[in-house]
C-alpha cells in the first residue's frame, strides 16, 4: 500500500508561482487600459453633427428709378406767331436760336427786293412780338441756285443782301425795332433747305430768317 506524503513545495517553486501571480496581474492591468482605451474611442468615433450655414439668397437689387428731365416749355414766342403759319411763314427753334423763315414769295417779287403791300400785316406781327423780347435778331436771306438777269443785281447773294437791308430799315423805321439789334447776312444759294431740282424745292429756298438769338432772356 502506497502512502502519499504531503511534499512542502520548495523555495524555487514558490518564486515561480509568485512571479506567475504578478504577470497574470500586469496582463489584467493592460487588458482593462485597452478596453478603456477602445471605449474613449468608440465615444470619439460618433459623428458630430455640425450647422452647416445656409447661404441666404441674395437680395434684390434696389430698384433706381432715375428722374428724366421734362421737356422745355416752348418759348411764348412761337405760340403768339403759330397763327402766321397759315399766311407761310414757319417756325422752328435751333441751337442758334429761334428762326422764324418766310418764303420770298410772301414778301417780294421774283427779283426784286421791294417789300410787297401784302407782307407789311405779317411783318407787323413779327415786329409786336419781336419788341416784347431784348434779344439781337439776324436778318438772313438766302435765294436758290438758279442765275438771275437783272440791271440792279449782278447775282443771288447780292439780291439776297438787299433784301435783309430792306427788312431791316422797315423793322427799325416802321415797327421801332432799336438797329442796334439787328445784324444782316447773306447766304445766297448756299444753305438750301431743299431740293434744287424741282420748282417747289427751289421756292422753299427763297426765303428769308428772322433769327432771334438764344441769349437765356426768351419768355
Amino acid at each position: 500500500m502506497r502512502v502519499h506524503r504531503n511534499v512542502a513545495p520548495s523555495p524555487a517553486a514558490r518564486q515561480r508561482d509568485r512571479w506567475t501571480t504578478s504577470y497574470a496581474d500586469f496582463v489584467t492591468i493592460l487588458l482593462v487600459l485597452f478596453v478603456a482605451i477602445a471605449a474613449q474611442g468608440l465615444q470619439s468615433a460618433v459623428p458630430l453633427k455640425v450647422a452647416i450655414p445656409v447661404a441666404a439668397a441674395p437680395e434684390p437689387a434696389p430698384v433706381v428709378r432715375v428722374a428724366l428731365p421734362l421737356p422745355p416749355k416752348p418759348p411764348a414766342i412761337l405760340a403768339a406767331l403759330a397763327p402766321l403759319e397759315a399766311l407761310g411763314v414757319k417756325l422752328k427753334v435751333e441751337s442758334r436760336g429761334i428762326v422764324i423763315s418766310l418764303e420770298q414769295k410772301v414778301l417780294f417779287d421774283s427779283g426784286d427786293d421791294r417789300i410787297s403791300d401784302q407782307a407789311l400785316l405779317v411783318i407787323s406781327e413779327i415786329a409786336g412780338v419781336l419788341r416784347g423780347v431784348p434779344n439781337k435778331i439776324s436778318l438772313i436771306g438766302h435765294a436758290d441756285s438758279r442765275p438771275i438777269h437783272s440791271k440792279r443785281f449782278r447775282d443771288n447773294w447780292e439780291l439776297s443782301v438787299a433784301r435783309s437791308l430792306r427788312l431791316r430799315e422797315l423793322l427799325s423805321r416802321e415797327f421801332g425795332i432799336a438797329e442796334g439789334r439787328l445784324s444782316v447776312a447773306s447766304l445766297g444759294a448756299n444753305d438750301p433747305v431743299d431740293s434744287e431740282d424741282t420748282e417747289e424745292g427751289r421756292a422753299n429756298n427763297r426765303r428769308v430768317e428772322f433769327v432771334i438769338a438764344d441769349e437765356g432772356v426768351l419768355p
